[in-house]
């Protein structure tokens, strides 16, 4: 049953109708899979500055190590730095259809909007603009043949994740944290995001909680408090530590994965993408035991 709220002797719904939201899905995109692509993963926090373009471009580095063919969206059209991480600066070409070709690197197809635009220009878009750049980063580029497009996203709940959802079906999101309670309570906002839009979160990376000192190996925490992050919050998949490697390598734009293959942070990374690739695995037996029957 609706439940009303009496303001300035007028009454309002906050539940709609069926009518009122058959007439607002009319505007709404057409959500369509993308020709050739199996899988999409998206990569969110809904927190800033957790790590989340450093996990999407080693957890895809490390799917292709296992032999999938994997691309990577950067879905950050404001701060793009899936460039810089995969060392893809070139313009991408267009095809006789007017579709982006996304450059390859390390056996990963990228596309960034920071490929598309001046490295030291600002862009400064409002909503509908952010949302149409996402549609042809999406959509209209030669993702084809893929088995897992993973989707780096900016921080928040708006516009990027909201375009992802509508445009096109998406498998599962990876949450990425770091163990700080301001970090974990907006992480949990964004997982509530995604359980709102009926995507399921296939895992839990919590970043920089400790270090591993490379002389005598100990390792420090960083965070004193628990290791369970939050009863609303999955359970941890794979847990990071902080490594100088790790900015070195990103300023290079070579993956600490690629450049470190056999690193602990490396390890946990294929640790990561087993977890996710076993996942995914399981979603596609059980869709073509359903379609058969």
């Amino acid at each position: 049953m609706a439940l009303f709220i009496r303001l300035a002797r007028r009454t309002y719904a906050t539940k709609l109708t069926e009518h009122q939201a058959a007439l607002m899905a009319r505007s709404l995109p057409k959500r369509e899979a993308i020709p050739g692509v199996q899988h999409i993963i998206v990569v969110a926090s809904g927190k800033g500055g957790v790590g989340k373009s450093t996990v999407a471009a080693n957890f895809a580095c490390s799917l292709a190590k296992l032999g999938a063919r994997v691309g990577l969206l950067d879905g950050d059209i404001f701060g793009p730095s899936i460039p810089l991480l995969m060392n893809v600066h070139s313009e991408p070409l267009i095809n006789d259809n007017n579709l982006i070709i996304p450059p390859q690197n390390y056996n990963v197809k990228c596309l960034s909007m920071g490929m598309l635009t001046p490295t030291d220009g600002a862009i400064i878009w409002r909503g509908p603009l952010v949302m149409s750049a996402i549609q042809r980063l999406l959509k209209g580029a030669v993702w084809s043949p893929l088995d897992v497009l993973v989707v780096d996203t900016p921080p928040g709940t708006g516009d990027v994740h909201l375009s992802l959802t509508q445009h096109a079906p998406i498998t599962g999101v990876v949450l990425v944290t770091t163990p700080h309670k301001a970090a974990v309570d907006v992480t949990i906002r964004g997982a509530e995001m995604y359980h709102k839009l009926k995507v399921p979160i296939l895992g839990l990376v919590e970043n920089m909680r400790y270090s591993i000192c490379d002389s005598c190996k100990e390792r420090t925490e960083f965070f004193k408090g628990p290791t369970d992050l939050s009863t609303k919050l999955p359970p941890t998949t794979i847990s990071l530590p902080l490594e100088a490697h790790i900015a070195e390598c990103g300023e290079s734009g070579v993956p600490v994965v690629i450049k470190h293959p056999n690193s602990e942070y490396a390890k946990l990374f294929s640790q990561l993408a087993s977890h996710i690739w076993g996942v995914l695995e399981k979603q596609s037996e059980a869709n073509n035991d359903a379609q058969s029957k």
